[in-house]
């Protein structure tokens, strides 16, 4: 085998360590980032003939880098926010690249002009309290798993957690130093720390004394296992969720949307916190948001369901006859009538 190339070095340095250890990235998003350049190194082997080990950072232009992006969506049949996702894996690296080569700025620069599509900006899906309510009356509290996956979708629902925050967080992180606050650990390795309400904590509390976690909690100790008592895993918890939801959905289909997420208990968290009265900024900091303006999207939400409402209201108020003014004369001749 030959000289590794300089695409593989500077690769190997990124991923390795310039993202866990200068960057602290998680494994997560290292392991996003690994995979985008595991399906370019595909694409180069598919259609440009270049073999993993031949391929080099002079291959790698901007219209190279145009071609998979365009390929990843068309040919990949995968979504614009796919294709996006790509791309921002090689923007980052070439953000690198500038550093570490700066004879190669110019070149990096073109590839970081590569716009971002635009795509369609999904509805956010959340559940009404009452929606919660029957969702998490669902597990069957009489058995051990039953009790288990109800703690679990508590858990993520009362604080708002990630998936994979829910999957990652111990039993040291709950009762963080002694108070009732548990510490989520998230993107870009970001902890945040989040309170615990009176039924939450008691109801953890119940299910860690039966796991047989005795206080003070100062182990690694996931706090969520499957039934082998080994790390879910973020498929896991989305086959617990849609097992609950269908039940749920059965009896209140207009309360349980069709297309329910573990993360729409994220966002139904949100909304709530927000028409209790709490503040944006709180919100923000509570779900770990680095901008306000990523939080805004709740107050949206909470503003259209408003003015829905007000509308339901004040429709009624509205009498069922046609002003005269409507009726007998056009709406500019009336308007022309207000000034004299």
């Amino acid at each position: 085998m030959g000289k590794p190339t300089d695409f593989a070095y500077y690769l190997s340095k990124y991923l390795t360590t310039y993202l866990p250890e200068f960057i602290g990235a998680s494994s997560n998003t290292v392991a996003s980032y690994s995979d985008s350049f595991r399906i370019l190194l595909i694409f180069a082997s598919e259609k440009d003939s270049i073999k993993p080990e031949k391929l080099t950072l002079a291959h790698i232009d901007k219209a190279f880098v145009g071609r998979f992006i365009d390929w990843v969506e068309n040919e990949r049949g995968c979504s614009v926010s796919t294709r996006n996702q790509r791309l921002t894996a090689i923007h980052a690296f070439f953000r690198f690249l500038q550093s570490e080569i700066p004879e190669k700025l110019y070149d990096c620069q073109k590839i970081l002009s590569i716009p971002k599509k635009k795509c369609h900006q999904e509805c956010v899906n959340f559940l009404t309290t009452d929606g919660i309510k029957l969702l998490l009356s669902e597990p069957d509290s009489n058995t051990e798993s039953g009790r288990k996956h109800m703690v679990l979708l508590s858990f993520i629902y009362g604080t708002a957690a990630r998936v994979q925050e829910a999957v990652d967080v111990t039993v040291e992180d709950f009762g963080y130093n002694g108070h009732n606050l548990v510490r989520l650990t998230g993107k870009g390795n970001k902890s945040r720390l989040v309170p615990l309400e009176k039924p939450l904590l008691e109801m953890m509390r119940g299910y860690l004394k039966e796991q047989g976690h005795i206080q003070p909690y100062i182990n690694d100790t996931l706090l969520f296992t499957n039934h082998s008592r080994n790390k879910l895993t973020r498929q896991g918890i989305s086959h617990i969720l849609k097992k609950y939801a269908e039940s749920a959905r059965k009896k209140r289909p207009d309360l349980i949307p069709r297309d329910i997420s573990v993360h729409s208990l994220r966002h139904s968290r949100a909304v709530h916190w927000l028409q209790a009265g709490v503040d944006l900024i709180y919100i923000r900091d509570l779900l770990g948001h680095v901008s306000v303006q990523t939080t805004e999207i709740y107050a949206r939400i909470d503003g259209e369901m408003k003015r829905k409402a007000l509308e339901k209201v004040s429709s009624q108020n509205y009498p069922n006859g046609i002003p005269s003014w409507q009726s007998d004369i056009s709406l500019l001749d009336w308007l022309k009538t207000l000034g004299r």
